[in-house]
């Protein structure tokens, strides 16, 4: 049994508040100070001054008058804009129902929800989800607090696995979807394995434009969720693998040669996942599965502020 498969198993109240110890205390550490917003962006207040740090901070923010008065550079941090809303699209799909190392995809998934909306919570913001499952699209109204933060998280939690409608919404329309329901500007997270293969007549990935567009009025974090299996095959002979999405099995001899071609085209898929997310003008975070995922969101939320205010790069719109 996995660790996250024990967490699970606790009293729903006590596990999640043993997440949320554990994410808080850790990002407080490492994020120095709980009034910090995980992505500042340029509507948000000056914190108070600090040493200028060479190649880590972006001279944008630099305070001209501390650093005259005491004849060394300083720059100001930023603090989040309060009460705003986050909206998060969580993939459940069967493709998330899979994992060889410390939890399976869709509880790292649910970590990473978790991390939002524990800061979120303390800070005062709603957080909302659309949540992909069953081949539907459930919408969870956003709410403060971390009483509404758990409810959502256990929601999550107790969604049956392996569970896939025919016909249900790719994560193009999913993301399309979440662009039409919500308005109001804010932080956009979509969390998901990004696998969709489908592929538009232009040669694009189905969710790419409905990124790009959901991009052009908010600010955007695509969290891809990864297990070093969909990287790399162990050499173990023949296996019986079974497509999560569809069900089709097939037997197959993992030769090295086969190993060789598979890792080649994981590291192809992967970079051509990054390259769009880029394009589309998004953040892109990612988290493995065998991995220490609270240092990689803490590494990504301080990459994050040293280039908050600069223009980000972004495909063409539409």
């Amino acid at each position: 049994m996995t660790r996250s498969q024990k967490l699970t198993r606790l009293v729903p109240e006590r596990s999640l508040k043993r997440l949320e110890l554990k994410v808080t205390r850790r990002l407080d550490g490492l994020l120095h100070g709980e009034h910090l917003g995980l992505l500042p962006g340029p509507g948000s207040d000056l914190a108070e001054a600090r040493l200028y740090q060479p190649g880590e901070d972006d001279v944008r923010h630099m305070d001209w008058s501390v650093t005259a008065r005491t004849t060394t550079p300083h720059v100001r941090d930023l603090i989040a804009d309060h009460e705003l809303e986050t909206w998060a699209l969580v993939d459940l799909s069967p493709s998330m129902d899979f994992g060889t190392a410390r939890m399976e995809k869709r509880d790292l998934a649910v970590a990473a929800l978790a991390a939002i909306g524990f800061l979120t919570a303390r800070l005062g913001d709603r957080l909302g989800a659309h949540i992909m499952h069953g081949g539907q699209i459930r919408r969870w109204p956003a709410r403060t607090g971390r009483v509404a933060t758990y409810t959502l998280l256990q929601a999550l939690l107790d969604a049956p696995r392996g569970t896939a409608g025919p016909g249900g919404p790719r994560l193009g329309e999913a993301i399309s979807g979440l662009a039409r329901s919500q308005v109001k500007r804010g932080l956009r997270v979509v969390i998901s394995d990004f696998l969709d293969r489908q592929e538009t007549p232009g040669g694009e990935l189905s969710w790419e434009r409905p990124m790009r567009q959901l991009a052009v009025r908010n600010q955007v974090i695509a969290v891809e969720i990864v297990d070093p299996r969909e990287l790399d095959l162990p050499s173990v002979g023949p296996v019986m693998m079974t497509d999560p999405e569809t069900g089709d099995t097939h037997e197959i001899i993992l030769s090295a040669k086969v190993r060789a071609a598979y890792a080649a085209a994981a590291t192809a898929q992967r970079a051509r996942i990054r390259d769009a997310l880029r394009g589309c003008g998004a953040g892109h975070l990612t988290l493995r599965t065998d991995r220490d995922w609270i240092n990689d969101v803490a590494r990504f939320a301080l990459q994050q502020r040293r280039v908050a205010g600069r223009p980000q790069p972004r495909g063409g719109r539409s």
